[in-house]
């Protein structure tokens, strides 16, 4: 039986009590002491807190100092409770670092404190005003690292520790698929090793909580169907028009992906032929409005779909395209039968799945319902509201909620006042959200990240369930795809870059050989 005495002498700073040791989480333990810049890819709710501060008790243990940086202040302050629970040692040689405390303040802080739990802006604004040296820091942990790419804070930080010499530890349950951001991941960071577990994993899987995942197809129905069949041929259109001067590598829009429509804008941009630019311009502007509207429709709900209509109304400026896009008749009757459909209390089939299944399988769970767009949240509480189901939106910073209110609702929905919370993306990640019964996607991501940190939200003390709606014949169902064959690759793309990296180590001399 695995035993916290094999982490000796370390495991003495750890108050270890009632937590019983895992063989996996020894094991990986025991990798991060060898002092190599170590990735850890661990499902959510497997204990990646627990390595960071077996990590911290080493530093400590040698004299040293320890960070452990998280992307958000509520993540942080989650951070700080863990390691006053945990660490063996005098609390008040833990400290909580975040923009609101002042830098003067701060620097006071940092002269006694040992272990600092911190966001990454603070600590980088710390080290460019000197307020904190890295020297006598033996680690410095990033959680959520798949943050580290870009200008993100993360990367000064760990650019510090590599000037420095200090040991990084990254943590994270998804760090993407694609083989170029695991790589610049794995350079920002200066890994040197990587240590990832899926759920299936023998030493893990008995470990993780069941999860029962179903996936509900449901057809968009014959109002949302008879609007979309009326945009569709005039979206196709003016995308044929660029495909056939040769901007387009789609004649369709029924399987363009969005970044690729995206492309065609930029590319679009680049034409030095004005009249040529402006007739394309034309054509793009059609596409690209009308495309988010035929997704919004098809995989969201008339209402959201209406309210980007009125938003492209409301511009105070409009483009020769978007004025001839409202007033094109057939526009102009999809607006009409979208608002008639409305008023007569229609909307997307998906909505009223959602009461049938919060009314009948999930009438006495705790649900985070995901959804990717703000005005699909408003209608679903409302619609939820009025069916007497306890629900509440919980938003970003973006729509003017304050991190109060935020924190607010979430206790509200841990104390059981409500017991449904509609959220966007930043349910996800970095806050303190507690673990629920049922995980909803309104609709599939096609990101693995945001998908494991979704999925992740349910079961992680006890059987939990993720349900995925998926609208029948639209890019929900391509989405769906995408996110699995995502992460299957990930898993792959990561075994490739450990097995590079063992392969390295061992090619190695020894000290012996150097010496000789």
């Amino acid at each position: 039986m695995e035993s916290w005495d094999e982490l000796a002498p370390y495991s003495r700073l750890v108050v270890t009590g009632k937590i019983l040791p895992r063989s996996y989480q020894i094991e990986i333990i025991k990798s991060v002491y060898t002092g190599n810049n170590t990735l850890v890819v661990l499902p959510t709710g497997l204990g990646k807190t627990l390595i960071a501060i077996f990590s911290i008790a080493k530093a400590l243990h040698e004299g040293k100092k320890a960070i452990i940086l998280a992307p958000t202040k509520p993540l942080s302050e989650q951070h700080y409770n863990s390691l006053s629970g945990l660490l063996n040692i005098d609390p008040s040689l833990i400290i909580l670092l975040t923009g609101k405390t002042s830098s003067k303040k701060r620097k006071e802080m940092l002269e006694t404190a040992k272990v600092v739990a911190a966001t990454p802006q603070t600590i980088a604004n710390d080290l460019r005003s000197g307020n904190i040296s890295l020297g006598d820091f033996g680690v410095v942990v990033f959680d959520e690292c798949h943050r580290a790419v870009g200008r993100y804070a993360y990367t000064y930080v760990a650019n510090e520790c590599k000037v420095r010499g200090v040991p990084v530890i990254g943590l994270t349950a998804s760090p993407g698929s694609n083989r170029k951001r695991i790589s610049e991941l794995i350079t920002a960071l200066g890994i040197e090793r990587i240590e990832v577990r899926s759920s299936t994993d023998p030493d893990v899987e008995k470990y993780v909580f069941g999860k029962q995942t179903d996936i509900i197809r449901i057809p968009t129905g014959p109002i949302v169907g008879g609007i979309m069949s009326k945009l569709l041929p005039l979206i196709n259109q003016h995308l044929d028009n660029l495909y056939r001067h040769g901007l387009s590598p789609f004649r369709t829009a029924e399987n363009m992906p969005k970044g690729r429509l995206l492309e065609i804008g930029n590319n679009i941009g680049k034409i030095q032929a004005s009249g040529y630019k402006y007739t394309a311009l034309f054509d793009y502007v059609y596409v690209l409005n009308l495309s988010h509207a035929y997704e919004l429709l098809s995989t969201e709900g008339i209402y959201p779909f209406l309210k980007y209509v009125e938003s492209l109304e409301q511009r105070s400026e409009k483009s020769r395209g978007v004025k001839s896009m409202l007033a094109n008749p057939i526009v102009i009757a999809a607006i009409s039968d979208a608002k008639a459909a409305e008023s007569a209390g229609e909307e997307h089939p998906k909505m009223n799945e959602l009461i049938k299944l919060l009314n009948g399988d999930l009438s006495k769970s705790t649900v985070i319902i995901f959804v990717q767009y703000r005005s699909t949240i408003e209608k679903i509480v409302r619609l939820l509201s009025d069916a007497g189901i306890a629900a509440r939106a919980f938003v970003g910073k973006k729509y003017g909620i304050s991190a109060g209110d935020q924190a607010t609702a979430i206790a509200d929905f841990r104390s059981g006042k409500f017991r449904v919370l509609v959220a966007t993306s930043i349910g996800e990640e970095g806050l303190d959200i507690p673990s629920v019964d049922a995980v909803v996607f309104y609709e599939p991501v096609p990101n693995e990240i945001r998908d494991i940190q979704r999925r992740g939200r349910a079961g992680r003390v006890d059987f939990g369930r993720v349900i995925i709606l998926v609208a029948k014949g639209t890019k929900d169902e391509r989405y769906l795809l995408v996110s699995r064959m995502k992460e299957k690759r990930m898993i792959e793309e990561l075994l490739m870059f450990k097995r590079r990296m063992e392969h390295y180590e061992r090619s190695l001399p020894t000290n012996r050989q150097r010496s000789l």
